[in-house]
């Protein structure tokens, strides 16, 4: 069974910074698109940063030049970096990938920003 566990939330003065790491078990990571998403109570999804099985990546709009979306091949790993945190940026944030054309979300991770 494939599953994503997502680590590193936590709490955050606003221009911190913050790494969050997705791991999976059941499949390797590598060779897959994986994203971050993240979800306030009471809105949809929305998409913060995905990386291509080629390494390219793609950003949000609301994060655009202050995230950054990485792999660690060496552990497989799906790194995102976020500097700059404003307090809009408190959400839990989610990591998706898909296996054999079926989406796989992990359970989440809470990132609070805030004095």
């Amino acid at each position: 069974q494939v599953q994503l566990v997502e680590s590193g939330g936590g709490l955050v003065q606003p221009g911190g910074s913050l790494t969050l790491s997705c791991a999976a078990s059941g499949m390797e990571l590598r060779s897959h698109p994986t994203a971050w998403y993240r979800q306030v109570p009471g809105s949809q999804r929305e998409l913060v940063a995905i990386i291509f099985s080629d390494d390219n990546t793609k950003y949000g709009q609301s994060v655009e030049g202050r995230c950054t979306i990485s792999r660690d091949y060496g552990k497989d790993l799906v790194v995102l970096t976020m500097n700059s945190l404003r307090p809009e940026d408190t959400a839990v944030y989610y990591c998706k990938t898909v296996a054999n054309l079926t989406p796989i979300w992990g359970q989440g991770t809470q990132v609070t920003v805030s004095s």
